[in-house]
């Protein structure tokens, strides 16, 4: 259970046209209604999804005092998925084609036979696929804020995502936004009314030789600037070994940070490919120098934060600000931790990353910015120049 023990991993959502400002036993219902064991099965659907109880995969129980914590919903969603390996059908299909063509003079099947034995072997599968023996079976633990509006899904690909949207969105009759670091942007942008000037903004090329309008990787048909994730983690490279390891927040407080274990980089016009080092602490080894003295930007790495007595250890992805191997809380017997701690721990995880973020929005659409991308461009090269940062 990603939220409730062990390691944390999660994408966001915003949830539009929800309603109620807290849930009760009527949420619940839903969740049974919408169940996976009360969901019809059609033997055309891509997959079987409906709702479990959080606690396993077979758990099929829903109790208001089991699923709400701390004014927060808690289950999953539980996929399942009929498919027969295309290795297996294949074997099928041959042994059925040398069966009917062992009689034929040329020793081969006809086209007719081909037809036939294809029908044969898709009769034979559906056949199979109605025993569930050939069914994957797998449950992502959600949590729902409806204070905050925000949903915490433990999957990462976009077809779990996609699956789990379209079951809460048509169970609760809501709309859901995933929270990119481009979205992100735009909503900090609004809340400090600088909308226009994050609409300005274009990708930083801080190598010379190196120079693009958008990044290898970004969605070509979204407008949000999920670039500005991998920007941050630069940023935040450099203001590590440059600057210091601690960002003040603004409002008294501030984040102390530091790269650990994993560092992914590649190429934003793809053309030197990626580089994936793991190591204590991975900025400081040659490769890494190497790979953003050459243009690469990171995607992802792995990130210790403390921020407000509190100490959190992850991978950050930058272009979705999704978060892997989340250690929030010490799990032994000596350290035990309530259901709520977790759950809040969780909140101020997802907090202590926005505001980091923020820290570095501000600078980015503010006259800071040229100070800051000067210095950057001059570190990768090797020459001292001041920041406004110091």
């Amino acid at each position: 259970m990603p939220f409730l023990s062990g390691s944390a991993s999660f994408e966001r959502f915003v949830v539009r046209q929800f309603s109620d400002s807290s849930f009760s036993q009527q949420h619940v219902d839903v969740l049974e209604k919408f169940s996976s064991q009360s969901m019809p099965r059609f033997a055309d659907q891509e997959a079987h999804v409906g709702y479990a109880g959080g606690e396993h995969l077979l758990d099929n129980a829903f109790d208001l005092g089991k699923n709400l914590i701390d004014d927060q919903l808690h289950c999953s969603v539980r996929i399942e998925i009929d498919q027969i390996p295309s290795a297996l059908k294949n074997a099928w299909l041959k042994m059925e084609l040398a069966a009917v063509a062992a009689d034929n003079s040329s020793g081969r099947p006809t086209r007719k036979q081909r037809q036939e034995a294809k029908e044969t072997i898709q009769a034979r599968c559906e056949e199979e696929l109605a025993t569930g023996k050939y069914r994957r079976m797998q449950h992502y633990p959600i949590l729902w804020d409806p204070q905050e509006s925000e949903l915490f899904v433990s999957g990462s690909s976009a077809s779990v995502l996609g699956f789990v949207a379209d079951l809460i969105e048509r169970s609760f009759d809501v709309q859901l936004d995933r929270q990119s670091a481009g979205a992100v942007a735009q909503a900090w942008a609004r809340d400090a009314g600088m909308i226009s000037q994050l609409e300005d903004l274009h990708p930083e090329c801080f190598v010379p030789d190196v120079s693009y309008s958008d990044v290898a990787w970004a969605n070509e048909h979204s407008d949000r600037p999920d670039y500005l994730g991998n920007e941050f983690l630069l940023w935040l490279w450099w203001h590590g070994q440059e600057i210091g390891d601690a960002i003040d927040l603004g409002d008294g407080n501030e984040v102390v940070f530091m790269f650990s274990k994993t560092l992914m980089l590649e190429c934003p016009i793809a053309e030197n490919g990626k580089e994936t080092i793991s190591s204590d602490s991975p900025i400081v080894l040659a490769e890494a120098r190497q790979a953003i003295q050459t243009g690469k930007l990171p995607r992802k790495a792995g990130l210790q934060l403390v921020a407000s007595g509190e100490q959190y250890e992850f991978v950050l992805q930058a272009e979705t600000l999704g978060v892997s191997g989340a250690k929030v809380q010490r799990d032994d017997s000596e350290n035990s931790f309530s259901r709520e701690d977790r759950v809040n721990s969780i909140r101020n995880l997802r907090s202590t990353i926005d505001s980091l973020f923020g820290a570095f929005l501000e600078r980015r659409v503010g006259e800071a910015w040229q100070a800051d991308a000067s210095a950057i461009a001059a570190w990768l090269h090797g020459s001292p120049v001041a920041s406004a940062a110091a």
